[in-house]
């Protein structure tokens, strides 16, 4: 794919719909426990469209995935993504002998993408995946302290970023470092071994930090990262399939995100970036990494250039935002590759929007009066992906419905 060709030229003929195997079925694999996650339902829905066997572990039956028309069959296999490496192995081989057929794999979590990656070998007869270089890469891009060495190693910018080794390192930057500070887990996927910080943190001062840093072990397991302020800088994501004969990137902006700032993208639009995209397809053949990948990044208008703040080495839950004319998007071009047919060159579909309807009313709020986390695209959008409402599929909508309701209805309820 040439990078300066990504953006479809308006007025152009529509490409013809890709086509995929449809004697290959795909494996939609989860770690953990989160039923409401509508990344998992895009890759279903995407996949089940182009008339795939899409099979998926879930929480139960009530899911949004297990209400999925597109869903051909349901494993309910409890994890926390703590075990055993053999244990998962031996898991994934009876779910591979249930299909019957060898499946595409489609990690939406990073600890299934670890453990795919690490597992490699020993899955290889029963799965199709990609494999990066290095079976260690895609954890050490998922954490977060792995990911600051990775961008120093190949010169890619990152907010300066600091891994304290004990809490008097932590009371030295609080002593004497720069706030407001961004405090992270330092591998979020360890998150059940090594408890730190829930989510992202924007910390405002040193006493705030020494508070936090309380509940921590003597080792924190935490890093602490330049702030960017939002009226100083703008944020971009990057979705890609990446593979040894092809490859599909997309950009496009984050203008809404809950928590605000911090949290899952909202609200974004498609926004060809020729640069950033250049940058991820130089990381990608440097690192050795295959597959597909989730990049946040932000721009810090004060130097113009664009840090790398996130490396998922799996779909991300907004990559839907990335559908072209072609019907093509990242888990499509995985299909596409590892199932021996070719990838199309991708387009970025200029200006469509994605919105994820739950976490995006209360976004609004938030952000009344407030700067979008990126620039908005001029114009309203040729295209709208909702993460849950669709019209061929509308039950997913009914557990999303009860499932936010809940929290709520037990706070009125004695």
């Amino acid at each position: 794919m040439l990078l300066d060709e990504a953006r479809r030229e308006p007025g152009r003929a529509r490409r013809p719909e890709v086509d995929l195997d449809r004697s290959v079925p795909a494996l939609l694999l989860k770690l953990g426990s989160y039923p409401l996650h509508h990344g998992g339902l895009g890759v279903v829905r995407s996949l089940g469209r182009a008339g795939v066997d899409v099979y998926a572990v879930t929480e139960g039956a009530h899911t949004p995935v297990a209400c999925s028309r597109y869903l051909r069959g349901r494993f309910t296999w409890p994890t926390t993504g703590g075990e055993d490496p053999a244990e998962l192995a031996e898991g994934l081989h009876a779910l591979a002998r249930t299909i019957g057929r060898r499946p595409v794999l489609v990690p939406t979590d990073d600890e299934s993408a670890i453990a795919i990656a690490e597992l490699g070998d020993e899955l290889a007869d029963d799965f199709r995946f990609a494999r990066s270089s290095d079976p260690a890469l895609p954890r050490r891009v998922a954490s977060k302290e792995g990911l600051a060495e990775v961008c120093a190693q190949h010169g890619v910018p990152t907010p300066a970023t600091v891994v304290p080794a004990s809490r008097d390192e932590v009371e030295a930057y609080a002593a004497h470092g720069t706030f407001p500070v961004v405090v992270k887990s330092r591998a979020p996927f360890e998150r059940h071994r090594h408890p730190s910080v829930r989510s992202t943190t924007v910390v405002g001062t040193p006493d705030e930090l020494r508070a936090m840093a309380r509940d921590w072990d003597d080792e924190p397991w935490v890093i602490l990262q330049e702030y960017l302020p939002p009226e100083d800088s703008e944020d971009w994501v990057v979705h890609a399939w990446t593979g040894p004969d092809s490859a599909a990137v997309y950009t496009g902006v984050k203008l809404r995100s809950w928590p605000p700032r911090a949290g899952v993208t909202t609200a974004g639009r498609a926004r060809w970036n020729p640069e950033l995209a250049d940058l991820a397809t130089r990381l990608f053949a440097a690192t050795g990494f295959a597959g597909i990948a989730d990049l946040d990044v932000r721009r810090d208008r004060r130097d113009g250039r664009y840090k790398l703040v996130d490396f998922n080495p799996r779909v991300g839950a907004q990559f839907r935002l990335f559908s072209d004319d072609a019907g093509l998007d990242v888990v499509r071009a995985q299909h596409l590759a590892l199932t021996g047919r070719p990838v199309p060159s991708a387009e970025v579909p200029e200006g469509r929007a994605f919105v994820a309807e739950d976490f995006d009313y209360a976004a609004r709020v938030a952000y009344r009066g407030r700067r979008t986390d990126g620039p908005a695209p001029a114009g309203r959008a040729p295209s709208t992906e909702f993460a849950w409402l669709a019209a061929d599929d509308p039950l997913p909508v009914l557990p999303v419905v009860v499932g936010r309701a809940r929290p709520f209805l037990a706070r009125l309820l004695p």
